[in-house]
């Protein structure tokens, strides 16, 4: 009996599923007892609900929706302690990615209807874009008092923190279920996964990235206690509009909407804010393509970076190559860059 103990495999972790931040969450936990991990997971998913409550750009009732009208009206506005963090992280990861991260483009992301739960595929008015484009709305417009005031003298400032909610919600969730004694989890919210130890069985949680133009993964990889990936892809949220794709990834630069990459992943190594950094560091990565990924990666502190082109090429940098296990390999695949 104590052999066949010992060869037994590890119970499988406690799964759940819900849907928040538009997006779906799932959770995968190894605890002492199935009541723990369900409590933990519940807990969880209970918090990231009230931040996508609080955050929620397009709703008037919201935090966010708040702190918009305000701004559109020329009128300070002292949010909540959660949106407040999001600003303050948000300006600087602004300014690491040379602009091509900013949350304050949600005017932009309206004119494409992006901000629906189905995108419009109604035509954009051009005029309305290239004004606002021409008055440059970014993050650094914001004054933040020491008292937790917010104004802005640039009333076309309209902060959509969308781009990076998801990841800093993901450092947030890892840090609650430490407190609630959770060693091993692997936590995915909306593509953004981050690790907490190890899988039972003592072997690194394995993860996949999918492919852009399969619904199956493209490769998998390991990934360590601490680490988080991201993904930003043309197929999560697009429309098509005369024969062209048009993505939710808007380059702030010019309001364009063309869908430049098929994907782009990031790894990032262990760090309290890793989980925002995967969910950040892909746009510009994506946005600039294979060229300059390795000055936004050092930029932003990538450890790992993945590329797919419009022609389905794939470039990455020498710390993904080792790390990758391809289940459907590209025709072409070139290793590149050190950053």
């Amino acid at each position: 009996m104590s052999g066949l103990a010992a060869c037994s495999e590890p119970p499988a972790p406690w799964q759940q599923e819900s849907y928040v931040f538009g997006t779906r969450v799932e959770l995968k936990l190894n605890a002492a007892t199935p009541q723990q991990a369900q409590q933990a997971a519940a807990a969880v998913l209970a918090e990231l609900d009230r931040l996508h409550r609080l955050l929620h750009p397009w709703q008037p009732d919201s935090d966010a929706g708040r702190l918009n009208r305000a701004l559109a009206s020329g009128q300070p506005y002292r949010p909540s302690p959660e949106l407040l963090a999001l600003l303050r992280s948000g300006q600087a990861l602004e300014a690491r990615s040379d602009g091509l991260f900013s949350p304050a483009i949600g005017r932009l992301v309206a004119l494409w209807g992006f901000h629906q739960d189905t995108p419009a595929s109604t035509a954009v008015d051009m005029t309305a874009l290239q004004a606002l484009v021409a008055n440059r709305p970014r993050l650094r417009d914001l004054t933040i008092g020491a008292d937790g005031e917010v104004r802005s003298d640039k009333t076309t400032v309209q902060v959509d923190v969308g781009g990076m909610a998801k990841g800093w919600a993901l450092d947030r969730a890892r840090r609650q279920l430490q407190a609630a004694g959770i060693r091993s989890a692997l936590l995915n919210i909306g593509g953004n996964i981050m690790a907490l130890g190890q899988k039972a069985d003592g072997t690194p949680w394995q993860v996949g990235i999918r492919h852009p133009r399969r619904n199956e993964a493209m490769a998998t990889l390991p990934l360590h206690d601490g680490e988080a990936i991201g993904t930003s892809g043309d197929y999560q949220r697009y429309v098509l509009r005369d024969g062209r794709r048009h993505c939710h990834l808007i380059d702030p630069r010019d309001g364009n909407s063309d869908c430049k990459l098929q994907s782009a992943t990031v790894l990032i190594a262990p760090a309290s804010d890793a989980g925002l950094r995967s969910d950040v560091a892909s746009k510009p990565l994506y946005l600039d393509g294979p060229g300059l990924a390795a000055r936004h990666a050092r930029a932003l502190g990538v450890a790992g970076w993945l590329l797919i082109d419009g022609q389905g090429r794939a470039w990455l940098n020498p710390v993904l190559a080792v790390r990758l296990h391809w289940r459907v390999a590209p025709d072409s695949i070139t290793e590149t860059g050190n950053g």
